[in-house]
């Protein structure tokens, strides 16, 4: 980053610094790691909250990537993910494994399909690009939540309703806490009916190439009648290849 940047540049680089943190920051925090003085800083940060680029934390001392970012990045991320390597990596995925198979990334307090690849089968629940499922009632959303670092999941969890979906969702702190456990122990997600009756899924990590930190999810879903989540745990090892070669599509 340079101060002698273009100044509409300069708030693009100033989005970008706060999303590689991954959580919210005071004006002194940017201050500190940015590379602009006092008074510019604080007149982008203004701009960008204006503009719904950024929003501020309830104590008003901390900045947040604002819902019209979240937004501008979700529809990034699905659009180049329904063309080109990425959909295809899904659609030979599918083709492999003979279930339906999804991208997708954390958005708020929700996980977003990015891109879907729906089985031959007549028996299958559709779910499309743009559907949002609960964290805690779904493979990814408690990837997502177990590699998160503690900093960024304390809040989140406490604002998070654990609504029970079926009779096998995960609807108190305890037993959510111990599932992330294991989640971060064996590195992958699964959910056992959790969210639909009779529809199991499993979801391994996308990471960045650069930092490790997980980027998205590819998942696997299932009618439990076809594949018993037992038999969808034996593909872990199909569905980290498609993880990987998904990396490098980025």
């Amino acid at each position: 980053m340079s101060s002698d940047t273009a100044p509409s540049l300069r708030l693009i680089e100033l989005l970008e610094l706060l999303a590689a943190q991954q959580r919210p920051l005071s004006l002194a925090e940017l201050l500190a790691i940015g590379p602009w003085p006092k008074p510019t800083l604080h007149r982008m940060l203004q701009q960008l909250e204006t503009g719904g680029l950024l929003q501020r934390e309830p104590d008003g001392r901390r900045y947040a990537l604002g819902s019209r970012t979240v937004r501008l990045a979700e529809s990034a991320l699905a659009a180049s993910a329904q063309q080109g390597v990425r959909h295809a990596v899904l659609r030979q995925l599918v083709a492999d494994i003979g279930e339906s198979c999804n991208l997708t990334a954390l958005s708020g307090a929700e996980v977003i399909y990015l891109d879907r690849v729906e089985a031959a089968f007549p028996l299958r629940m559709e779910l499309r690009a743009g559907t949002r499922v609960p964290l805690h009632a779904s493979a990814s959303g408690k990837l997502f939540l177990a590699f998160m670092s503690a900093r960024q999941r304390k809040p989140l969890l406490e604002q998070l309703t654990l609504t029970r979906h079926t009779a096998t969702t995960l609807a108190t702190r305890a037993a959510l806490d111990t599932e992330l456990e294991r989640v971060r122990r064996e590195g992958h997600a699964v959910d056992a009916e959790e969210f639909v009756d009779g529809l199991v899924c499993v979801a391994v990590p996308v990471r960045d190439g650069a930092t490790q930190t997980v980027r998205c999810a590819v998942a696997l879903q299932a009618p439990a009648a076809r594949m018993p989540l037992a038999q969808a745990l034996t593909l872990v090892p199909r569905l980290r290849e498609a993880a990987a070669a998904l990396e490098r599509s980025f």
